[in-house]
Order: C-alpha cells, then structure tokens, then sequence
C-alpha cells in the first residue's frame, strides 16, 4: 500500500505539471480499467489451495511491487485529469468578459480587508429559470473584491458569511500573475472551484441602478455555519484585545485560532521566516495534535472517574476508545476552524486512521497510516502537491519516523551490554530502596525525553535543508535555537490561551488574551533581535532536481542508524545544492526580465557582474506590493542579494510602489530617481542621484546612459511626475534597449528634436503602457525598434493599450511584446536576442488561452 500511494502522489504531480488534458472519456476509462484490473488482481475467481498459493506466492514477489507502483502512478494521473475537468468544467464566457450583470448569492467565505476594500467567495444562487442564457453560463463560485468607494457607504463594514445579498458584478476571467518563483494564483482559485472573479459596481446612492442589496443576514448550510463561527470568533478577538489597548499581534492570535493568515503583517513574517517559525504562527499538526491529547486526556480522567456519579461507563465503553474518539473529534473541530489547510487535514487524516484502528481492534505501521493520510489528501484535493506546506507537512512526520526507527534500531544494539544492564538494575533497587534512587531515576527519563526531543529538532532541521532550499532558497540558521524557544510558548502558552479566550466571556476573555499578546509580543522581540543577525538566514539559488534528489539522499544517509558504514560522507552529496552559482551572462551580454507586475512598470538589467532594477512595480501598501509578491521571491529564487543600482523613473505608485521594500530586504548601495528630495524613497536610499540627461556609465562591456529628463524641468512645477520620468538606454555591440518610463508627447518630441540618432534601439519599453497620450509616430518611427515591449495589467481599467497605439506599432512591423498574457519575459541581448515567455516555457493546463486585442 505505501508503494502504491507514493506513487499515486508521484502520478498526481505529474499531472499538474503538463500543459494540456486527455478528453474526460479518456480519464474516465482509465479509472474503470484500473478498478477492473485491481479487482482482478486482489480478488481471484477461485479460492482452491492453489489460487491461494499463487496470490500469496504474488504477493510477495517483486512483481506485485511493480504493479502497485504502476497502478498507483497511473490511477493518480487518471484521478487527477477527471478531477480537473470537473473543476474545468465552469468557465466564463469570452462575450461576458468586463459586463455587468446583477446577481444573487451568498457570501460563502471569511471575508477579508485589504488596503482596497474587501474581498470574499460568493456563491450565485439566483433560480435557472430567473436568468438569462447569458447569466446561466456564469460560473456558480465567484471571487468577488468590493472596493472602497464614495458612492459605497460603509454598509459593507458588515459584511459576514451565509448573508445574501444581490449585487451588480462587472466580470473578469481568473488572472493572475505569472513569474518566476512566484505565487500560482490562478492554481489556487482553480483548486478552490472558483472560475471566475468579479467587482462590486456601486451607482450613485439615490439611482436605482447598480445598488448593492442584502436580503437574508443568514444562510443556512454547514459551510457558511463554520465560516459565521470563524467569523464571530474573529471578531471576538478584536474586541478584547482592543479594549485592553494593544492589538499589534492580533493577526497572529487569530491565525492561531481560526487558521487566517491575512491579518499577519509583512514585517512579522518576514521575522517568522528569518527564524524558521512560520510553521508555528497557523493551525499546524503540532497543534492540532497538542489540542486532540488534551481533549482525550480530560474525557479519559471523567470517563475513568464515572464512578463518583454513580455511573460505569467504563463497562459501557472502554476509556481507550473514548479518549480515541474525543481526540477525533477535537482533532476534526478545531481543522474546520483551520479551514480545512492541508498541514490540518494530515494531522486529521492520521488521527482518525488511529482512532478507527483502534475501534476496530486492528494494528498499523506508522508509516502505513502516514501513507493512508497521503492518499486521502490527494483523493479530495489533487492541487496539493502545487503547495510548499503539502511537501513540507508530510516530510517532516516522515522524517520523523525516519529517525525514530533508526533510534530504536541504535538503541537495540546498545542496551545489550552488561554496563547498562548493571544500570538499571541499581537504578530499579535504589528506585525501591531511597529517595535519591527516585530522584535519579526522574532524571534518568526526562533526560531520555530531552534526548528524544533534541534527535527529532536534529532530525527536522536537517532533514528538510533540501527541500525547504528548494522551495525557498534560503534556511534559517537559527531555527533550532528559535523553534527551541518559540515551540514552547506557542504551543503551549499562547495558542491554548487564544483559544480559550475566544471563547469565554469578554471579562475573562480579556485577561488572558492580553496575556497571551504580552507572551507573543515578547518571543517577536527576542525573534527580531535573533533574525537581524548577518548570518541567520543562507541563501543560495533554487536547486535543480538532481541536485535536490541528491541532498535527500545524502541527508538520509547521514541520518541513518550509527551502525551504517561512513555515514557523514553523505554531506559530500550536499555539496552541489549548496555552492550552486547565480547565473550571469557573458560579458559584453545583457539579460533583461520584464516582470509580469499588473498595471506597472519592472525591469531587472543584468550584466556579467552587475545588476540594475528599472522600477519596483505597483503597491498600495508596505503589505501589499510587487516589491513583496513578485520580485524578492524572484529575487531570492536566483539566489540575488543585492543590486548595483536601482533606478526609479517616477513617482507615480504603478513605477515606486515595491522600492520601499526592496530597499528593506536587498542591499541598494545606490538609488537614481527623479523624485523630490523630500520623498521617502530619496530618504530611505544609502545614496541618491538624480536623473540628468547625459549621465553615462559602463559595466561588463554594455553601455548605460540617461537621455531624460533635462536638468532645467526639475526647476518648473508645470510638468507632472510623468514628465520626468528617467529614460534609459542600455546598449551592447549588437542591440539596445530603450526603457522610457512614462513620457509623453511632448517629452517624445524633444528626444526626437534633439538627439534623434541616440533613440533607436533594437527593443523599445512602450512608454506610459501604451496610452494615448504617448508613442507618437515620430517617437517609434526615431527609434525603430524591432519588439514593442508592454508592460499594463490584464484587463486594466485604463484600457491600455489603447487600440490606436497598438495598431501604429504594427503598421511599423514591430513584434508586439506583452506581460499580461505572457506573463513575465526575459530578454537575452548577445549576437542575437532571445526571448522567452513564462506561460510558454512553463505551460499549465489551467493557464488560459492569450486575449487578443
């Protein structure tokens, strides 16, 4: 069986990996071929003595390995395509695509606030026969975003799950941003059933039209019953803490209870992940299962117990099946709450496989019911293996068991010897004979339980180096001194006294939370302090697959028992993972990569030994910008730590949103901007320069130089930021590359009036996304590009770019280049210039077809 579902995991991965379907006929008569052949195989016609010996004598040959390792790949993959065209099955129109339509439904998720307004799940429940042909073809799950808007009062502040409301929805297909080492979006809203996403549209609040209505404040369906508790228990929590004064780690009290992550600030991650805690601030299977033994320790005592009320439950029912059952049920409450993550659903799966062994009277392998866990993760929800915390999750309990079996196996060859023999038996006489001898023998078990301890922490920590490499390019280093202290506390301390005061009256309720904030606010304190150290984290560029492969199975040989032969040679195995180098291109080349930001501008210039950032992308927040999301995972994936140069062209937030937090996390040594002096950015940078028409500069073979903006436009106030944006050219022996922020016409005319023969160049950054008021015919015309590069968000508002614009750089026979259907593009500048598109070298079946314009 465990070969079987390590295969069928390997079976499910594969699937997400390719770039289109079987039909479902095909996916369909694989499974009922599969179910036919296992029921063949297991299950022989006749049942004389010599079937028997056949199927045993089957059984235990390498033959049946084989198959169940063939079967399980194959039933994984057909189980997972028939999964995804279910899922697929919902799909928004092309003709629907930005209309509006007014829709009832229910709000089916914990609605969440952003620095926007609020976003949630909704669930369409209008009657068939109500409904146009066109709004029947909606999708049923919506991912609806009501912003925040003068015409929309603050009736929406009350927004909680099971209401019903009709409102007017303006649809957009599922989109999301598509890099490097970035976030699949789209992924995660497919593995949720959600094909579809909307906004809120709000008229004026005496129209009639586009009004936003509720009609039932609840909803009943167990869904949004769970999700209203979620809610009211998040609320619960805010208004103690509030009351005492200090909800700074509110966030993490209320991930700890209802497993939402969404409050946590980006500051106190970054924090959690220096310091290898992140596992600890949600709903993990530590907590989950610290609760569920608890829970069955309490009914245990009562149950053993019933006598002083005059009850024998313990005839009735054995105290082991009971407090195997409580612990179940504690286990399955408190992972609703979670929302059912996959840590939570591992830990439940597995306690519930225990307790039914032990209803049943039947016995299990650790390893077997690890392995069931494994199965019915993937059987419900095939997308798991897309997601670090699936990978992570399930190594660690098998990492665990890993070096549990080779403890005992070490401790089986050394207990034999007549010292410890000795030992012991004085340890039990003295234990008999004096008090000393009990001391002793207290000592002697909770040193064995720090030992036991210290090999799991020992075990974890290096056993996921690898992986969690792979994952995230970087380890914590201080992770065993930090999951050392922090473990305790939060399992233990703040997450028991959450709980409970999330659930008592408020006057109680108050006194422990704020208890528990104290205990959370002072580990983050001693966590800063660990996490600011240069050493706390290592980094290095994502591993290739040999190269992880290879770590695991040295990591395994070095924790193998002791008796195994050479067993720290396995670090030479570490070794290519560990000092594999940043790629770079040759000198006299250039590497250019437009990140796929949305409605904004980013570009990262790489050189033989030097790096430069065009821009930061859009932000609305310190939480909340492509800074964050999209270029330090990139970032950190290549294993970049610093840049020689960041380049701002101007102060509008679609070009300077992410700098702040780049400047944060990277070392900047030099900032070059057109911005006021008094910016935050300008005093946030170890060195500042301003743009200036004339400034030039080498590195590698590859010249840079500044065409824009004049010295004299810093001394008008008529001209607006996108004037000024710094235009910058980047050329080698063979090509350029022409990056021209925001200018505008007349900004164009001037370049083109002065310094046409500096202009052209082989790719052009369309300047301002292709607005109107840009891109004249003289400016492309001048420069002469051979690709348009854009860079504007997927069905944004402006409606960049705009037909016009689009149409003039094809009438000029440039290549059109876009991010939004793309996704991220990296451009090669040496002899020739190639190109790669994310979405094209990284193909997903869920990805959808590119919108022509």
């Amino acid at each position: 069986m465990r070969c079987m579902a390590l295969a069928f995991t390997v079976g499910v991965f594969f699937l997400q990996q390719q770039a289109s379907l079987f039909p479902l006929p095909i996916y369909i008569a694989a499974l009922v071929c599969l179910l036919l052949n296992l029921i063949f195989v297991f299950f022989p016609r006749t049942r004389d003595k010599r079937s028997v010996e056949t199927s045993v004598s089957r059984k235990s040959s390498w033959k049946l390995y084989t198959y169940q390792i063939a079967f399980g790949f194959a039933f994984g993959m057909s189980w997972a395509g028939g999964f995804a065209h279910y899922r697929l099955n919902e799909q928004l129109a092309s003709n629907l695509i930005g209309q509006e339509f007014a829709l009832s439904g229910v709000i089916t998720s914990l609605p969440t606030r952003s620095p926007q307004g609020w976003h949630f799940q909704f669930q369409r429940d209008d009657v068939q026969s109500s409904l146009s042909e066109a709004q029947a073809s909606i999708p049923h799950k919506l991912a609806v975003s009501w912003f925040d808007h003068p015409n929309n009062p603050s009736q929406f502040a009350n927004l909680q799950p099971g209401q019903r409301w009709r409102l007017t929805l303006k649809l957009k297909p599922i989109h999301g941003n598509a890099n490097p080492f970035g976030f699949d979006y789209e992924a995660w809203m497919l593995e949720q059933g959600v094909r579809a996403s909307a906004s809120v549209r709000i008229a004026s609040e005496n129209s009639g039209s586009a009004q936003a209505i509720l009609i039932n404040d609840f909803v009943w369906s167990p869904n949004n019953l769970l999700e209203r508790v979620r809610s009211t228990l998040r609320e619960r929590l805010h208004r103690a803490l509030l009351a005492n004064g200090d909800a700074t780690y509110v966030g993490v009290l209320v991930a700890l209870v209802i497993g939402d992550q969404s409050e946590i600030s980006q500051s106190n991650w970054t924090i959690f992940n220096r310091t290898g805690i992140g596992h600890l601030v949600s709903i993990s299977g530590l907590h989950i299962t610290m609760i569920a033994g608890m829970c069955a320790a309490c009914f245990g005592f009562l149950w053993r117990r019933s006598f002083y009320f005059w009850r024998d439950w313990p005839l009735l029912m054995p105290v082991r099946k009971v407090m195997v059952l409580s612990a179940a049920l504690a286990a399955l409450i408190y992972v609703a709450l979670a929302g059912f993550g996959v840590p939570a659903q591992r830990t439940l799966y597995m306690l519930s496989v225990v307790a039914l062994a032990v209803w049943t009277g039947r016995t299990g392998q650790a390893s077997q019911i690890l392995c069931l866990a494994l199965w019915i993760v993937l059987l419900f929800d095939p997308w798991a293996v897309l997601w670090s915390g699936f990978w992570l999750s399930f190594a660690a309990v098998a990492l665990l068991l890993y070096a549990s079996d080779a403890a005992s196996n070490t401790q089986e060859q050394t207990t034999n010897s007549t010292d410890e023999l000795l030992m012991k038996d004085e340890a039990d006489t003295s234990t008999k004979s004096s008090p000393r001898g009990v001391m002793y023998t207290i000592w002697g078990k909770l040193k064995q339980q720090l030992l036991s301890a210290a090999r799991a922490q020992y075990a974890i920590t290096m056993g996921l180096v690898p992986l969690t490499l792979f994952l995230f390019s970087q380890i914590s280093l201080i992770s065993p001194i930090a999951n050392a202290i922090a473990i305790p506390l939060i399992s233990f301390v703040v997450t028991p006294l959450a709980l409970l005061g999330s659930v008592l009256p408020l006057p109680l309720a108050q006194a422990l939370l704020a208890f528990a904030h104290a205990t959370m606010s002072s580990l983050v304190e001693l966590l800063q302090y660990l996490s600011v150290g240069r050493f706390a984290v290592w980094s290095a560029p994502q591993p290739t697959w040999w190269m992880l492969v290879l770590a695991i199975l040295g990591l395994l040989w070095i924790l193998a028992p002791r008796a195994w032969p050479a067993r720290m040679l396995g670090a030479f195995c570490c070794l290519p993972m560990l000092v594999n180098p940043v790629t770079s291109p040759l000198v006299g080349q250039f590497h250019v990569t437009a990140f796929d930001v949305g409605q904004g501008t980013s570009l990262l210039i790489e050189t033989a030994h030097h790096r430069l950032l065009y821009d930061s992308g859009p932000g609305q927040s310190d939480d909340s910008n492509s800074g964050l999301r999209v270029i330090l995972p990139y970032m950190h994936g290549r294993g970049i730590h610093q840049l020689d140069e960041m380049v701002i062209s101007h102060a509008d937030s679609d070009h300077s949103g992410g700098a702040l937090s780049l400047m944060k996390s990277l070392s900047i040594p030099l900032l070059r901007t057109s911005l006021a002096y008094e910016h935050e950015i300008v005093r946030s940078a170890a060195e500042h320069q301003r743009c200036v028409a004339g400034q030039s500069w080498e590195w590698d073979g590859v010249h840079f130089e500044i065409l824009h903006p004049v010295p004299v436009i810093y001394t008008s106030d008529k001209w607006k930021t996108n004037a000024r944006s710094c235009t910058l050219k980047i050329s080698n022996a063979q090509h350029s590359l022409l990056l021209a922020g925001d200018i505008e016409a007349v900004q164009e005319d001037e370049l083109v009036n002065s310094i046409p023969e500096r202009l052209q160049a082989s790719v052009l950054l369309v300047p301002h996304h292709g607005s109107g008021t840009s891109s004249t015919s003289a400016f492309v015309q001048a420069v002469h590009p051979r690709y348009a590069l854009y860079q504007f968000g997927y069905l944004n508002r402006y409606r960049h770019p705009k037909p016009e614009v689009w149409q003039r750089y094809l009438d000029f026979g440039v290549i059109p280049l876009r991010t939004d259907t793309s996704g991220a593009i990296t451009l090669q500048f040496g002899e020739q210039i190639q190109i790669e598109d994310f979405r094209q070298t990284h193909p997903r079946y869920w990805y959808p077809s590119a919108v022509d314009k």
